[in-house]
């Protein structure tokens, strides 16, 4: 027996509030969880910053990584397995990069993505092919097994099927996302009748395919992602929350280019103040680490870094008006000039955030982003895409939504012990 083949004596299993129960008998998976670089993502949370606004999303990338895992298990070993479109010998290719699809994200994710510049699929690739534990358990396959592993997750694989398993308008990290992120957060929008899609699933040479008897159950699930973004995903409370930590962030790292003496050096974010990151820095700065240092801030001489990071640590987010830039542009030039006219810094205190989702597309020639779309499996064998059968999916295909809010401060509009009428001014402005 070879270690690609080798089961555990034992099945494991752990026990999910989703699935019910994520099993494990391949000796590979049970490694890569037990290395210290997927154990990390216990330490980075799901949801990011929307715990603030849903007090149960304290939930994990680890959780969520095992959940991905388990869907595309049971995808190949209860559905395809034995079908000729299936490469049985794709399985644990499969598997593993199911399991290792989000190794590379770091803490509150992509609001620290957008600070630092990074894009958390390089440090996926960078960790499976590194000098780390993971890579040690794919090299036991093969050599090359760890760059097969980084093709599926950056989708370059020529394995097409095995990446729309795990990367697609329907795939398992949407499946598992949508269910684990509504029930830690209390809400009924992303709950959609997974056993069903599961079932009608097929496999095909290019992606996977559902039987046209399944299309209410996958318009179901495309409602409840649509549902989830806006109600949870997109929530104007979490998105202030992410504005005030990108603020600290930009903050600290404005601080460190001007030489500012720290009252407790940020060690651990020198290399990323400096821009030359390397990924034993990376792996290092999980969300534990970096609350300690939002802690110890509010100390700080600076007073615009500790008065950011007392918002965050005790929850004093901004405040947010709707706004259209495209409309509102000469007022928002009016307000950064009250702004540092009333002694408040407009570059950390008076924010625009953007959301923007398509809930669903097909591929359009010339566009910015091919999308695979959904393709039914018709009786006769015939494939055909989704929103050309589905009146509620042609309803909302390439349709994009775009919300801008106008994040502030306004408890420190709402004292007028200084610059009183000027931010009088301010407030009847953005009300």
């Amino acid at each position: 027996m070879t270690y690609s083949t080798e089961k555990l004596s034992e099945e494991k299993v752990f026990k999910d509030p989703v699935h019910r129960y994520v099993h494990v008998r391949d000796r590979v998976i049970w490694d890569l969880v037990g290395t210290k670089e997927f154990q990390r993502l216990r330490r980075i949370k799901q949801l990011g910053t929307t715990f603030l606004t849903f007090h149960g999303a304290e939930h994990s990338r680890f959780t969520h990584s095992l959940g991905v895992y388990e869907i595309v298990r049971r995808m190949i070993d209860d559905v395809f397995d034995g079908r000729p479109e299936w490469d049985h010998d794709d399985r644990l290719l499969t598997l593993c990069a199911a399991l290792l699809h989000d190794l590379g994200h770091g803490p509150f994710s992509h609001a620290f993505e957008k600070v630092f510049d990074f894009d958390h699929e390089d440090f996926t690739r960078a960790i499976i092919l590194g000098d780390t534990e993971v890579n040690k358990v794919l090299q036991h396959i093969g050599s090359d097994f760890p760059e097969k592993v980084a093709e599926v997750i950056a989708k370059t694989s020529p394995k097409k099927l095995v990446v729309s398993m795990i990367s697609s308008q329907i795939d398992a990290d949407r499946m598992d996302y949508l269910q684990r992120d509504a029930y830690f957060t209390g809400v009924s929008y992303g709950q959609f009748d997974m056993e069903r899609i599961l079932r009608v699933m097929r496999p095909r040479e290019e992606q996977v395919v559902i039987k046209k008897s399944g299309m209410h159950a996958v318009e179901d699930y495309i409602m409840s992602r649509y549902q989830m973004y806006w109600q949870v995903y997109f929530h104007p409370v979490s998105r202030s929350a992410e504005v005030i930590l990108t603020k600290i962030l930009h903050r600290a790292k404005q601080l460190f280019k001007e030489h500012y003496l720290f009252k407790y050096e940020p060690l651990h974010f020198f290399s990323f103040f400096r821009e030359n990151v390397a990924l034993e820095d990376y792996l290092k700065l999980d969300e534990a680490v970096i609350m300690y240092y939002f802690q110890i801030w509010q100390e700080e001489a600076d007073p615009i870094l500790s008065d950011l990071c007392r918002r965050f640590v005790n929850r004093n987010l901004f405040k947010y008006a709707e706004f259209d830039p495209a409309k509102e542009y000469k007022k928002m030039a009016e307000l950064n000039a009250l702004f540092i006219q009333a002694g408040i810094d407009p570059d950390y205190y008076l924010v625009v955030d953007s959301s923007s989702d398509l809930p669903y597309d097909f591929y359009r020639p010339g566009e910015e982003e091919e999308r695979l779309p959904i393709h039914l499996l018709m009786k006769s064998g015939e494939l055909r895409e989704l929103s050309r059968e589905s009146e509620i999916v042609d309803a909302i295909s390439g349709k994009r939504r775009t919300d801008h809010k106008l994040y502030y401060p306004a408890d420190f509009l709402a004292d007028e012990t200084t610059a009183g009428e000027i931010k009088k001014q301010i407030r009847s402005l953005l009300e």
